[in-house]
């Protein structure tokens, strides 16, 4: 697995951050949405929000003074694809030991 791939399931491997992913599969929200829907100190969603970008997770924008984040389509697919790799390898039957 590459580390770019290891990086973006350990971004979704906290709570708090599989929670972010979900509210974004419905599109793009501004961070004060965000701060609502999850009841979490700006802080603490900043935080979050920081290790899921640098992971390649998500895609942002400025307007104003508001950040608007969006999951990355790129990142979206990778992880798909490697899933999809998973499910179709063919798992083979284990040796005997004895």
């Amino acid at each position: 697995m590459s580390k770019a791939l290891s990086a973006l399931f350990k971004a979704l491997a906290d709570p708090h951050r599989l929670e972010v992913a979900l509210a974004l599969a419905g599109g793009e929200r501004c961070v004060c949405e965000l701060t609502e829907q999850m009841g979490l100190a700006q802080s603490k969603l900043s935080f979050h929000l920081k290790v899921m970008r640098e992971a390649g997770l998500l895609e942002s924008r400025v307007q104003g003074r508001w950040v608007y984040y969006r999951l990355s389509p790129q990142a979206l697919a990778e992880l798909s694809d490697w899933l999809q790799r998973l499910q179709t390898s063919r798992p083979l039957k284990a040796q005997s030991c004895c």
